[in-house]
């Protein structure tokens, strides 16, 4: 069991066994968040290690009140946002016509026969404003509002690239389950 302040206050103290085991408590953790934002493992190895630097520069910050995990999944978040925005030519659309509340289960209906590894695929396949708007929402839980503060974009714009994610993943799944069931009758 991890004690999050004693391993934090050796961190602090530079004591490398105790950086090495907050490294290892969250690492699996923080690699999954970033592979969520990139297009490979190794894109997301890349993220990850900067946001750990991140994590050790700035952890005199968290000031306990908080869970660390917490504290270190939004480093890893923003560290990922900064990625994209360096290295990808993310392109946003802003279509105000998109209704305020929409329900993402209403667009997307066949999930039952995918796994769950086939949609992160799914997702990674999307273009970048796409999938990071996506994640943010879906999986991280931010609102549109806070999407585009810290995206630099409109409410309206993350909407819109919310739904555009939407339907494209429902496409795509659609056509995955049609794919898989005629291979099911093949056999």
């Amino acid at each position: 069991m991890l004690n999050a302040r004693e391993v934090v206050a050796k961190c602090l103290k530079n004591q490398a066994a105790a950086q090495k085991q907050l490294y290892e408590a969250y690492a699996p953790q923080m690699l999954a968040i970033c592979y969520r934002y990139t297009k490979s493992s190794a894109e997301a190895s890349d993220v990850m290690q900067e946001g750990f630097v991140r994590v050790f520069t700035n952890l005199h910050q968290w000031k306990g009140d908080g869970e660390i995990g917490a504290w270190i999944r939004r480093i890893m978040v923003n560290t990922a946002l900064n990625w994209l925005r360096d290295h990808r030519n993310m392109q946003w659309s802003d279509d105000r016509n998109i209704p305020e509340n929409t329900d993402a289960q209403a667009v997307i209906t066949p999930l039952e026969n995918l796994e769950a590894r086939e949609l992160a695929d799914l997702i990674r396949k999307l273009p970048a404003g796409y999938q990071t708007v996506f994640n943010l929402y879906a999986i991280e839980g931010y609102t549109h509002v806070e999407i585009g503060q810290l995206l630099g974009i409109t409410e309206s714009t993350s909407r819109s690239q919310y739904m555009r994610a939407r339907k494209q993943l429902a496409q795509w799944i659609t056509s995955t389950a049609n794919d898989k069931e005629k291979n099911y009758v093949r056999k």
